[in-house]
């Protein structure tokens, strides 16, 4: 029985039990819905056997060795792949300006952090992709235990993780990739190809920013034939009181991501976007990940512009001196792209 299923029969059974709203006392009444199959997991028979199953099924869809749900956003999946693999006093190499859970991760598991920097584009303000000789340098000096990249990196700047797995495997670490961005990356081919394909030991992805998933849903891909115990180490940071319908919509995210409608959706997403680019003349944009529309402009600086876009109903996520970063994904319609279209073209020079 899947996850889905399993919900959709408790929420038909009245039974003496928690969690303490008993499915029936909604103390924030929009989330009615929400608290119906919000079940405990002493709630119904044998749940994790269904959770169980989704993931082996989420396995055979992505072509893992194994995949893990996580409903505490890729953070969670980071820490646990370096807990997995790592030992009190092994070093971990990673990027001086990554997402502060790499460094949280090696903390937590007692390890050392070693760094490795990136020159910056300065016509763009962002940093360039992680060069598979940048990473042996350090490789070559250090005795690393497991290398971790960003990759897409906020920007959508992606690096050739088939060459830094090259690398690896040459001086015997594992390599994590921070793939929170990439999340999209399996189902599409006019997006880069997936480092679960490309050599990652440990693929770590956010369904929820840019695949339509719930905060802060994510996956844990791991593609590891030797025994580490990656169960124990999401065990030592996850709570036993898991949200089911976060789980059950995780299991239902990888379904249509991975159905023709769900890759028709990403495809439109991407011609949308292209159109976009190719209307309007005011901005230059970056050529990445083209689910990320990164511009910049000659007038404004990438604050300014930020401005700008703000007071016209347009919120970035992400702003340097040079250029802004607009996130789409699964749910930005053409509506929300025509809107920024015409707030572009409204630039005045």
């Amino acid at each position: 029985m899947s996850l889905i299923n399993v919900l959709k029969k408790k929420v038909k059974t009245d039974f003496f039990t928690t969690p303490s709203h008993s499915q029936k006392f909604f103390i924030f009444s929009k989330f009615k819905q929400f608290y119906k199959y919000d079940i405990s997991e002493t709630d119904v028979y044998k749940p994790q056997e269904a959770l169980i199953s989704a993931q082996k099924r989420a396995a055979e869809i992505y072509g893992t060795k194994s995949t893990y749900f996580l409903t505490n956003g890729s953070t969670s999946g980071i820490i646990a792949s370096v807990l997995a693999c790592a030992k009190t006093g092994e070093k971990i190499l990673i990027w001086d300006n990554a997402h502060p859970c790499h460094v949280n991760a090696v903390k937590l598991a007692g390890a050392k952090p070693v760094y490795y920097g990136l020159k910056k584009d300065e016509n763009w303000g962002i940093y360039t992709q992680t060069k598979a000789e940048i990473i042996e340098e350090k490789l070559k000096h250090e005795q690393i235990k497991a290398v971790i990249i960003t990759s897409p990196t906020y920007e959508g700047v992606v690096s050739n993780i088939g060459e830094i797995k090259k690398v690896c495997k040459k001086y015997g670490a594992y390599l994590i990739v921070d793939e929170a961005h990439g999340a999209l990356y399996p189902f599409c081919d006019k997006l880069a190809t997936s480092a679960i394909y490309s050599g990652g030991d440990f693929v770590i992805q956010s369904l929820h920013k840019t695949a339509g998933g719930l905060n802060p849903t994510a996956l844990l891909h791991c593609n590891l034939d030797i025994d580490i115990d990656v169960e124990h180490a999401l065990g030592m940071i996850t709570t036993t009181s898991p949200s089911y319908p976060l789980l059950a919509s995780i299991e239902k995210n990888i379904n249509f991501l991975n159905s023709k409608k769900g890759r028709i959706k990403i495809l439109e997403l991407i011609e949308n976007i292209e159109n976009l680019k190719k209307n309007v003349s005011t901005c230059e944009f970056y050529e990445g990940d083209p689910t990320k529309i990164l511009l910049k402009t000659v007038k404004l600086n990438g604050f300014e512009l930020s401005e700008f876009l703000y007071k016209n109903g347009i919120e970035d996520e992400k702003t340097n001196e040079k250029s802004t970063m607009l996130l789409c994904g699964v749910g930005t319609d053409l509506k929300k792209l025509k809107k920024l279209e015409r707030v572009l073209k409204a630039l005045n020079y």
